[in-house]
């Protein structure tokens, strides 16, 4: 079986700070890291070979070519081989571009049994991309997903709703969706950091070698753009405490409530 998982290097939001003067990004000095939810769709990807080690596990990126940090560490977790997609006419991509892009690139890996995604990417908060590569290659999906088994070549996907969740049964190949509930990501080993960062690991491939469309990338490709990024101004106002027991409390702030017609 082989398992290809997409990956997204992204800045820390902890450390995210907004230009005031341009609306964009600072990312001078800001760390970048795995996107939370592809390290979860990684492990659960890794888990599956561990017990299965005829399993193969393929870690699929697009971006510049500092995103080879990333693809090394998925590396050093246990992934087998890593494919970085990097290239001047992906930049600017929206999420139909990207996912046209990696989509191209998992055509190029071809063999394919299950495609993991993160839910989402904390830099864009979408939740695109993922359903839209099943989309480009005609696969079925099941997003969000929390637990997962596989069965008589089959998979078995719990998939988290806001007020349960589903069971839902497909044929591979299939494109699933992690969220963090699926599982909590390991750690790399120290054999598995000295590996990974031993020669060249990560197979880096322009638009050119997958032969993409490049009508279809990048910014003049994106159907998207994004205007504006600004940081919201902070509320107005001094807020009230109240004070006395629990029950006095209530009593008192449902009276306030009242007062301005919330309830």
């Amino acid at each position: 079986m082989n398992i290809i998982v997409c990956l997204k290097q992204v800045p820390d939001t902890n450390e995210v700070k907004i230009d005031p003067v341009r609306g964009t990004l600072i990312r001078e000095g800001v760390p970048s890291i795995i996107n939370p939810d592809d390290r979860n769709a990684l492990e659960e990807a890794l888990k599956l070979k561990d017990e299965n080690k005829d399993i193969k596990v393929t870690v699929l990126s697009m971006g510049p070519p500092q995103a080879d940090v990333a693809l090394r560490e998925a590396l050093a977790m246990g992934a087998d081989e890593a494919v970085l997609l990097s290239d001047r006419a992906f930049a600017g991509s929206d999420t139909w571009a990207t996912s046209t892009a990696l989509a191209t690139g998992i055509k190029n890996i071809k063999d394919y049994d299950i495609i993991f995604c993160g839910r989402q990417a904390i830099d864009g908060d979408t939740a695109q991309v993922g359903p839209q590569i099943a989309e480009h290659l005609n696969l079925p999906q099941i997003t969000y997903v929390e637990e997962l088994k596989i069965k008589d070549n089959k998979v078995i996907a719990k998939r988290a709703l806001e007020d349960g969740y589903f069971v839902i049964e497909s044929k591979m190949p299939v494109l699933l969706t992690a969220i963090k509930e699926l599982n909590e990501p390991r750690y790399p080993s120290i054999k598995g950091i000295y590996d990974a960062h031993k020669g060249e690991k990560v197979k880096v491939l322009s638009a050119k070698d997958i032969d993409a469309d490049f009508s279809n990338l990048g910014l003049d490709g994106s159907p998207t753009q994004v205007n504006k990024s600004f940081t919201p101004p902070g509320r107005s106002g001094v807020g009230e405490i109240l004070q006395g027991n629990a029950k006095e409390t209530a009593r008192e702030l449902i009276i306030k409530l009242k007062e301005k017609h919330l309830i």
